[in-house]
């Protein structure tokens, strides 16, 4: 029987960034396999439910629940825990740019528990070959295109075979070329793998392009677009 428990799941949650509460009674759920977009205008709070999600912002009003971790009140200790169970790609991409790609991989798996050498070898040839970068395992990131960059960053992020991958604007510094290039990729992981995806975004072509759930930030709401229902254009750049 097909497991229908959610991966991330918020009732009546209050997302808050800083002092300032952005989003008030957000209710979501995020199930395997899913592909969910998170889109709005900027300052709508699409960024802080990420950072809620992976427990860098607090969650003090309503429940929320990821991977198997109760938000409220999670302990210092859990996080890195929670962590594992995700991968995470920025915009700016966040690679150490004083060492190669293995070494950026291998510092990831190092930090996660791994241990053996040959195993670690075999890990990152494998995700390297899954977002077409197994040739550039030597290179250091600066010797990178973006697109290239991101692509090793997707890969970082599969490196614990996560349940969900979470993506803040992964096009936003890309040209629409290479920004559908890293599209394909992900939407091709979610249905190769299963992996969840929860990806942030206002540029509406994407999501027109690459259906998927959509939850709309507006007015500090955010509510999922019921149907085929158009989006207010106002809601993207």
């Amino acid at each position: 029987m097909e497991d229908k428990t959610a991966l991330i799941s918020f009732r009546k949650a209050d997302i808050v960034n800083g002092e300032a509460t952005v989003i008030y009674g957000l209710d979501m759920d995020v199930y395997p396999g899913d592909f969910v977009y998170i889109v709005g205008k900027v300052g709508t709070g699409k960024t802080s439910i990420i950072r809620t999600i992976i427990a860098e912002n607090p969650l003090t009003e309503g429940s929320g629940e990821v991977c198997g971790y109760s938000l409220n009140g999670i302990r210092e200790k859990d996080i890195p825990f929670l962590r594992r169970k995700m991968g995470v790609v920025f915009q700016d991409f966040q690679l150490l740019m004083d060492r190669s790609v293995e070494d950026n991989l291998s510092f990831v798996l190092k930090a996660t528990g791994w241990k053996d050498e040959e195993e670690m070898s075999r890990k990152i040839n494998a995700v390297l070959e899954s977002v077409g970068m197994e040739r550039k395992a030597h290179k250091m990131p600066h010797q990178l295109s973006g697109g290239e960059q991101q692509r090793i960053a997707i890969a970082r992020a599969l490196l614990n075979e996560p349940q969900v991958i979470i993506a803040d604007e992964p096009t936003g510094n890309l040209d629409n070329e290479t920004a559908d290039g890293i599209m394909q990729l992900l939407t091709g992981i979610n249905r190769e793998k299963g992996t969840a995806i929860v990806m942030v975004t206002h540029n509406r072509q994407i999501f027109e392009k690459y259906p998927g759930r959509v939850m709309v930030c507006k007015d500090e709401t955010c509510t999922e677009q019921e149907g085929n229902g158009t989006i207010d254009l106002e809601l993207t750049i």
